[in-house]
């Protein structure tokens, strides 16, 4: 039976899936639009830091007001509408919450209402890869010993490229690459708030008319978020980050099997089974034909000549041995999907996207020289971007995730281009966010070790 078909059940049944939406900003107010017209699914909560902010969000998508009118989650359950509150914690321990989607984009809030969420016995909803990274691997054996389940966000890219790299697996191919596209540039790197609207060609009417964060929106031009969707991606999928960072070959679909497979097969890669992004711009700026910014895709290889083919004779686009092919979803639309995995949880009991072994990590890298005494401002900002990095290398390097690269004060200088390390920075090992990375360092520390070598 297909998912919506259980979901009409429910609905009919008179017992539909209470969720709970912490963050009400891009993400979040993508999957209010999306949620009333879904059978079987009750929106009983939005939790947000700002609550007159959440109910214009709830407003701006096409919620009546009497919609979300509810003055505490007994009254939302009983009445069918909606609580709007501050208050994360309490709605999280609610018996009238089934899943909860954190989708606050902040990574010390992410690992405290996933862990909140795992002592509740109910399920999370990722959307925040911040914290997925951070801490994801830990997270999902928290996860595991509560007997809950710990998803990553259908529409967001990492998802989609784990739909995608399941499927080959599942029907018998060796996955060699998969990831994403975007718009990428080398000097993007240096990019800051004060220039990323520049650099997306947005005018001032359409800032000025949507929920637009410059910060975060620079965390997708300086590469930061690119290396943390990948870093999610190889731990969901047991692939390897390159080890020199991710390269953003331009790209687009037409070539994704003859330039994403290895050196010693005529492409790019170092090795089998690894993440890359691929950028809609050549390197001096003219459009990649049939580029891939807003898609996902994974390649994958032949294991015998009758499978290559098959790959010919069913029109594949292959590289010119017809070994290697590839295939690609050309759009996400982020939450407007989520509902996809809010379903799948609730009515298969299966994650959209799982977190297992920590194989990528995302290390903060100085955008320029940094002096003691500054103060790391964190993804998008001025001061720090994203690298991906094997996990073993990043403890080798003792480098600080870009997760927890906000409010710390440097004691060290660092040159343009390298990774911030814990010893170069003041930080309070007390804080939840720290000690629970911390814990996942010393856990994991052997394995990847092991894994390096």
């Amino acid at each position: 039976m297909s998912l919506f078909a259980k979901l009409q059940r429910r609905a009919s049944e008179g017992r539909p899936v209470r969720v709970g939406l912490i963050g009400a900003g891009k993400f979040g107010a993508m999957y209010l639009s999306q949620a009333p017209r879904t059978a079987g699914i009750h929106l009983i909560a939005v939790a947000d830091l700002s609550p007159d902010r959440a109910r214009a969000s709830l407003r701006r998508v096409g919620w009546d007001d009497a919609r979300f009118a509810a003055r505490g989650l007994e009254e939302a359950a009983r009445a069918g509408t909606t609580l709007v509150t501050e208050d994360a914690d309490a709605m999280i321990a609610s018996p009238f919450v089934d899943i909860v989607i954190d989708a606050t984009g902040s990574p010390a809030a992410g690992i405290r209402h996933a862990l909140r969420a795992f002592a509740a016995g109910k399920h999370i909803v990722m959307v925040n890869v911040e914290a997925d990274v951070l801490a994801g691997p830990l997270l999902a054996r928290r996860a595991a010993e509560a007997g809950v389940i710990y998803s990553m966000a259908s529409g967001d890219q990492p998802a989609l490229i784990a739909e995608l790299v399941d499927w080959a697996r599942t029907i018998g191919l060796e996955v060699i690459c998969a990831g994403k596209g975007t718009k990428y540039l080398p000097a993007y790197h240096a990019s800051t708030p004060d220039t990323v609207w520049g650099h997306y060609g947005f005018s001032e009417s359409q800032v000025a008319g949507g929920d637009f964060n410059p910060q975060m929106f620079n965390s997708f031009l300086d590469g930061t978020k690119s290396a943390l969707e990948m870093a999610a991606v190889a731990n969901a999928c047991g692939l390897t980050p390159p080890r020199d960072g991710l390269a953003f070959p331009p790209c687009g679909v037409d070539d994704l099997p003859s330039i994403l497979k290895p050196v010693a097969d005529g492409g790019l890669l170092t090795e089998r089974g690894t993440v890359e992004v691929v950028s809609s711009v050549e390197r001096d700026g003219r459009p990649v034909f049939r580029d891939l910014r807003w898609g996902v895709y994974a390649v994958f290889e032949a294991p015998t000549p009758y499978v290559r083919d098959c790959f010919a004779q069913y029109g594949l686009k292959t590289d010119a041995s017809g070994r290697f092919a590839a295939t690609y979803k050309p759009y996400h639309l982020i939450g407007l999907e989520l509902g996809i995995s809010v379903a799948s949880i609730a009515v298969r009991g299966e994650a959209t996207g799982a977190t297992g072994e920590w194989r990528g990590d995302v290390a903060a890298t100085a955008k320029r020289p940094l002096r003691a005494g500054e103060r790391l401002d964190g993804e998008g900002g001025f001061t720090v971007y994203g690298k991906l990095m094997p996990a073993a290398a990043s403890l080798a390097q003792d480098a600080l995730p870009i997760g927890l690269a906000h409010n710390m004060v440097l004691k060290n200088d660092v040159p343009a281009g390298r990774a911030v390390r814990w010893s170069d920075v003041a930080f309070d090992a007390g804080q939840e966010a720290i000690r629970v990375r911390r814990e996942m360092e010393d856990l994991f520390r052997g394995a990847t070790g092991r894994a390096a070598r």
